[in-house]
């Protein structure tokens, strides 16, 4: 296996941090995101009016062979077009109805979504179901999530009646149980009104914080819901879930994978996975048709 680059580990924590903290900076409240909140619907359609490469097109109709449409969920500072310009296709040439939402939209800050509270942000995935499950006829959808975007749907479906609408959740490098960011979280008492700021301009990434009373009260009682399979595919080299075996997930019709585990030579951190590693892609597609799934090994990024 390839030495790892702890330099290279810590400036990628810290670019994270650096867009973290315009993100601070920028001119809201919780009180503008939560307001945010209550015309995400409308702001989700215009969003996605237009498909993308295949993908977000209401007029597709479920195959016999993939009778679920698929939920791609963006991740922190994603968007419902950047975060899956990888990922749609791929899933879209294999035959799946695939469709993308924003969420968690701040007043003036444009294209860096999933800023908002989390619970709010899963109020926006419910809506958008909803209007996948009508457009294309289906009973139930899977969800495919990337970083908060794997965490996120678990609050829709425990706590919104989502595990009635919603077979299977794919979530890429997740953060069921929060992230520290490389220990770096750590540091804010150290910096005194930095977590109420964080708090009150970001609070999607408040809740992200490992032991936050948002994730908390997601986890209590235990990590799934009856009816809903769970894959999670976590990387060894994240820089931004850490640790990442906090992606993990315990209970019944749980998956862990260790992406390393399928292909030791993938290297893939934090963004990688989500965004262009077609090794990751490859299980997901297990994931979704565990039917048809075939081994995936390091010659499946070809």
């Amino acid at each position: 296996m390839l030495p790892r680059n702890p330099f290279g580990r810590l400036g990628r924590a810290l670019s994270v941090l650096a867009l973290t903290a315009a993100a601070v900076l920028a001119p809201v409240t919780a009180q503008a995101a939560q307001a945010q909140a209550a015309t995400a619907a409308s702001a989700a359609d215009s969003a996605t009016a237009a498909p993308s490469r295949g993908w977000n097109d209401f007029s597709c109709t479920p195959s016999a062979a993939h009778p679920r449409p698929v939920v791609l969920v963006h991740g922190t500072l994603g968007n419902s077009v950047d975060n899956w310009l990888g990922l749609a296709p791929y899933l879209v040439e294999r035959g799946y109805c695939v469709f993308s939402l924003d969420y968690g939209q701040l007043p003036g800050v444009p294209l860096f979504h999933g800023l908002g509270p989390v619970d709010a942000s899963a109020g926006q995935l419910s809506a958008y179901v909803d209007r996948v499950l009508a457009a294309t006829g289906a009973a139930k959808a899977d969800l495919v999530g990337h970083s908060q975007g794997g965490m996120m749907p678990r609050y829709y479906l425990r706590f919104l009646g989502g595990a009635a609408k919603v077979n299977a959740l794919v979530a890429l490098a997740p953060d069921n149980h929060g992230t520290t960011l490389s220990g770096l979280t750590r540091l804010l008492p150290y910096f005194p009104g930095a977590e109420d700021l964080i708090s009150a301009a970001t609070p999607g990434l408040a809740d992200q914080i490992a032991g936050s009373a948002f994730l908390t009260r997601l986890n209590a009682g235990g990590d799934t819901v009856p009816g809903v399979r769970y894959t999670v595919i976590a990387t060894r080299y994240d820089e931004v879930v850490t640790p990442y075996t906090s992606g993990w997930l315990s209970g019944p019709n749980v998956t862990n994978v260790l992406l390393q585990d399928r292909c030791a030579l993938d290297l893939s951190e934090h963004l990688a996975i989500g965004l262009t590693d077609r090794i990751a892609f490859h299980e997901v597609s297990n994931a979704l048709d565990p039917a048809r799934a075939t081994p995936t090994t390091c010659a499946s990024a070809f």
